[in-house]
């Protein structure tokens, strides 16, 4: 796997989740944050076994990220990387990241307003594309939650 930008930050932002619980994390676009971040938290203790929920706001973007992430660790979408969006769904029993855009995520919280099963929730936006729905989902999930509190990262593309 080649190098990319964001690598070198990978361990702090780990220590920064464990430590505080939550994290912003600022790259250029192609530093690797889409792909490489949650690749790389799929093991933090503090998941404790749960999904980790990585929010885009587009559905071919959410596509093409899971499709990529899997192709990284040799495997077909919807085994250890999976997507949900409108009318396509690709996730399994062995999911453990989920690539979905704002609709499922708030389909999800009205079903399931406690969360069961995910670790964390990764916030991905753009300085262009803050939605009011973006914000709000990571604002009430960040304060709603009850511990064991789901870490949450905000990326902002400068």
């Amino acid at each position: 796997m080649d190098q990319l930008p964001i690598d070198s930050l990978l361990p702090a932002l780990r220590t920064a989740l464990a430590d505080r619980g939550c994290a912003v994390l600022e790259a250029p676009p192609g530093a690797g944050k889409t792909t490489r971040v949650p690749l790389a938290l799929l093991e933090a203790p503090w998941l404790g076994g749960g999904k980790l929920v990585m929010l885009e706001p587009r559905r071919l973007v959410a596509r093409a990220a899971a499709g990529y992430m899997a192709a990284l660790l040799g495997e077909q979408t919807g085994q250890t990387v999976g997507y949900r969006v409108r009318m396509e769904s690709r996730v399994g029993p062995q999911t453990r990241i989920e690539v979905v855009t704002e609709g499922i995520l708030t389909r999800v919280l009205q079903t399931d307003p406690a969360l069961s099963g995910i670790g964390a929730v990764l916030g991905f936006a753009t300085a262009m594309l803050v939605t009011s729905t973006t914000a709000y989902l990571i604002v009430s999930i960040y304060y709603a939650r009850l511990p064991p509190l789901a870490p949450l990262i905000v990326e902002i593309t400068v």
